[in-house]
């Protein structure tokens, strides 16, 4: 169980890229962070507009001088500093994550991004390259897969608790901009923007959720093709989706499905993800995330509660309250936050820790090349394409 006490010996200095008032992630980036004492929040470059960004920042008990105009600005002048920063979040829009990535790597700094890490499978690799090279940490804010009962999930497949896995079924398909809400929404406007978001909408704004909740379920199956269909509904948005079904087969002859939209209305958020074996079936949902449902076949459906004992060992190590009390997504993103920290402080010790798993640098690359394949194969009228 989690306390709170320190999980690295001093806190990560840490600063932010984006994320200032009016961004609909920057809060949860920072109440994930400072929660556990892993990180502590000392410079930002946090919004467009310096002035802006600088009152921000200083609302924030961020010192003035360390509130600067850019990210150019500040990793520059943070070198100079025998205190500056370590790490950065990238809270910006998608058409800016390589740019600051590359430099936060090149300056020597760990990153922690939201995804799509980029928009080229080319510049994903090179930037796992550079992470490599520099042994620094990159992780990618799939914050859904911090909650327990995904780690409760991936623990029962290992134990063969379903069986040989057959199907994996995903989908995130909310009715939020069922209509053109962009034409009167800047932070949704630019989602819609080739320029901004890169070649999709939804399979890398709500599809790639789902699909590392499969990476971290089911580690070692890999996509050996897949084929695509997309559609703009609303038809302001193309040559963007608002909707997209993806069927993949894995190497080892499962298959599986994720259905990406943002134009199921009705639907708050339709995230879910079924994995289906031999012997039996478990299903997530994230709006009921601090339960599992277990479906053995021939016996009465079950459902698995976060917090009991009657859970696996590891499922047990993240939790924060104990058994009955509802958590949340902030919570979940707190304890990726504790991993990312605990990678970045084994980094910087020339250390390695084994059995620790987080979103990382190699997640976003595979986000990266999923979301390409499958606008390959949408844009080529749906048609089965090799992964690799």
């Amino acid at each position: 169980m989690i306390y709170g006490e320190k999980n690295v010996e001093k806190p990560i200095r840490w600063a932010m890229v984006g994320g200032g008032k009016g961004s609909q992630i920057g809060y949860i980036h920072r109440s994930a962070a400072l929660r556990d004492h892993n990180f502590q929040l000392v410079a930002g470059a946090f919004d467009i507009n310096p002035e802006r960004g600088r009152d921000f920042g200083v609302n924030l008990h961020v010192d003035p001088e360390r509130c600067y105009p850019d990210y150019k600005t500040m990793f520059a002048e943070e070198a100079k500093r025998e205190d500056g920063i370590q790490a950065v979040s990238i809270a910006t829009p998608n058409g800016t994550h390589y740019e600051i990535t590359k430099a936060a790597l090149t300056a020597g700094m760990h990153v922690v991004c939201e995804k799509p890490l980029c928009f080229t499978t080319e510049e994903a690799e090179e930037l796992e390259a550079l992470a490599k090279e520099k042994n620094r940490i990159v992780g990618i804010t799939y914050g859904y897969a911090g909650h327990q009962m995904i780690e409760q999930a991936r623990q029962m497949i290992a134990n063969g608790d379903l069986g040989e896995i057959r199907i994996v079924k995903m989908q995130f398909a909310h009715g939020f901009h069922s209509a053109a809400v962009e034409e009167g929404n800047a932070s949704t406007k630019w989602r819609v923007d080739p320029k901004v978001a890169g070649p999709s909408y939804v399979l890398g704004d709500v599809g790639t959720h789902p699909l590392f909740l499969s990476e971290v379920m089911l580690p070692n199956f890999k996509i050996k093709k897949l084929m695509c269909s997309c559609q703009s509904f609303v038809k302001s948005r193309a040559p963007l989706e608002d909707n997209a079904f993806t069927i993949m087969e894995y190497e080892n002859g499962a298959m599986g499905t994720v259905w990406s939209s943002c134009v199921n209305a009705g639907s708050m958020h339709g995230h879910s993800i079924r994995v289906v074996g031999g012997k039996a079936s478990i299903e997530w949902d994230d709006e009921r995330p601090n339960q599992l449902r277990y479906e053995v076949q021939g016996q009465p459906a079950q459902i698995l509660d976060r917090g009991m004992d009657y859970n696996y060992p590891e499922a047990l190590t993240a939790d924060r309250i104990g058994a009955g009390h509802a958590e949340g997504l902030f919570e979940g993103w707190s304890n990726l936050y504790t991993r990312f920290a605990l990678a970045m402080d084994a980094a910087d010790r020339g250390e390695t820790l084994e059995n620790l798993w987080y979103p990382d640098i190699h997640a976003g690359v595979e986000g990266v090349r999923w979301v390409e394949n499958c606008v390959r194969s949408a844009d080529n009228g749906a048609v089965w394409v090799d992964y690799k």
